[in-house]
Order: structure tokens, then sequence, then C-alpha cells
């Protein structure tokens, strides 16, 4: 019997760069997906994948994302006397409970992986998850909670994966795999390889399930990719003595962290509501009139 997965990361300390100007003043977290954070979203999986804790790592300027996670009496009681009844009922119902969130500062942009190392007292010596907060990943089941379930049958460490273009390759984190009798197991794992050069089409995505040693390897792990604590550098010292599984995830994600991506998310997430997608019809048949207008 392998130790239940509790216990997830969730990095959010980031300067959202790429969402600037918008990011100056809002956690990149906070931007919304129709009328709900991004991060709701990602906490959300979370706990639906059987998630008693959630560890959410901020840095300065953040604090609006724990206000967001607090119970906002004011805003209750306003809603309730207004008559607005059931708004007041669903945010009361997605407003997680009491201890079942902790906030952690990073204190310095030192990478991902000094992020996730910022959590490990509050992890303890369990095996833990870590979600990536701009990754979006939408489908029938929820991506963490067929990880954990991979995890329950063979224990380890487990890692989304999904399959690019071989031509895009050069873009993201490639791992490569050998197959077992139980099912395929990484090998290796190489960020961004040169073209032509990649052992496969499969990238790491937003989703890991990690043993507890890791955080003794970020402890030491030497500064990677722009001089930041690089989880996946700390992953291939990890896969020398355990075994690092992939889940390959084939449902839809987008990068809510790009604008293209936000986007895309928005329309996709705008397009599965029923009060909101004849709208998103009407729009892009607009658009799609005034583009052949002009050609």
């Amino acid at each position: 019997m392998h130790q239940k997965i509790r216990k997830a990361i969730i990095p959010a300390a980031g300067f959202g760069t790429r969402m600037l100007p918008a990011t100056k003043s809002i956690p990149k977290e906070l931007l919304t997906i129709v009328d709900r954070p991004v991060l709701d979203y990602i906490v959300a999986e979370a706990f639906a994948s059987g998630i008693e804790h959630v560890i959410i790592v901020t840095g300065r300027m953040k604090g609006a994302i724990e206000d967001h996670f607090d119970h906002a009496f004011e805003l209750d009681v306003c809603l309730r006397n207004a008559g607005k009844q059931p708004l007041a009922d669903r945010i009361e119902h997605d407003t997680p409970g009491a201890g079942t969130i902790s906030f952690v500062r990073q204190q310095q942009a030192r990478g991902l992986g000094h992020a996730v190392w910022t959590a490990r007292h509050i992890v303890g010596d369990e095996p833990f998850a870590v979600l990536l907060p701009d990754m979006l990943m939408i489908s029938d089941r929820p991506c963490l909670k067929s990880m954990v379930n991979l995890h329950s049958c063979h224990g380890g460490n487990v890692i989304a994966v999904e399959r690019c273009a071989p031509e895009d390759t050069h873009k993201f984190g490639i791992v490569s795999l050998k197959p077992t009798a139980d099912g395929p197991v990484v090998t290796g794992l190489v960020e961004k390889p040169a073209p032509g050069t990649a052992p496969s089409n499969l990238f790491i995505s937003g989703r890991y399930i990690l043993q507890p040693e890791i955080f003794d390897i970020l402890e030491r792990q030497a500064p990677g990719a722009g001089g930041e604590i690089q989880l996946t550098d700390a992953m291939i010292t990890l896969i020398e003595t355990q075994e690092i599984r992939p889940f390959e995830f084939c449902g839809r994600t987008f990068d809510c962290g790009s604008p293209a991506g936000f986007v895309s998310a928005n329309l996709h997430m705008a397009n599965a509501r029923a009060d909101l997608a004849p709208y998103i019809g009407i729009e892009l048949e607009a658009l799609s009139s005034a583009r052949r207008a002009v050609a």
C-alpha cells in the first residue's frame, strides 16, 4: 500500500512578466478565466483529486491571494441582505475550509525548484503533488486525480506529459522513456533540446507527484537556466535513485500565463457555459464576417 498523496504545493510567487502590465498590480494567478481566477481552478483540481491540504507559495505583492481564499464576512452579509442567496451560497461553498490551505513566502525569486523547497516543512516526510498555477488542464477527469491513481498502483514519482509536434520540441522540457512490464518509465529529461535532438515529442506538463527526497536534492541544487534553482534539474538527479513514471494527459491545456493561452482559455471556458456560449458564437461570427469583408 503506497502512501496517500495528501498535500499539494502550488508555486504562485512569480511576477507574471508575460502578462504585464496587467500583473503590475494584480497577481497573475488571480487573473480571471471568465469570472473565476485561474488559481481557483487549480485549487479546485487539487481538492477534487483527493488532496487534503494545499500549500500556496507566494511572494511580495501577493497578499490578495490569501484574501481571495479567506471567508469574506462583509461580502457574505451584503449579498444575503441584497437577496442574492444563491450567489452567497456558491461563494461559501467554493471557499476552502479552515486549515485546508497554508501560505508560504518564497522571499526571493530563485526559480520553481526553490519555490517548491520553501514548502518542505509543511509537507514533511511524505510524497506530495505540485500543480503549476498558470497551466489550466481541462478533461473529464482531473489530471492530478489520474496521476494519484497511477501513484497508488506503483508509488514513486509521477509527472504529467503531453505530446507536441516534433518540430516544437525545442520549446519544452522533453522526456525519454523505456517500456517495462508495468508500463513506461522515464529514463531522462532534457530542457529545450536543440532541434532534431529530442529523444521524444513528450514534454513535461504542469503536474507532478514527487517523493520527499526531492527536498534534499533541491537544497543542494546548483542554479541552472536563468540562474535559478530548476525543478527539472533536481528531477534529473532524483531519477538516478527513484523511478519516475509518466502520465500522458490527453485533455486540453491552456498556458494562462501567456496572452494567447489566456485568451484561448477564456473562449474555451465561456463557450462551455450555456449562459455565455451564444454570445461567444455571435462575436466569433462577427469577427469572421469582418475578416471576410477585409479580404
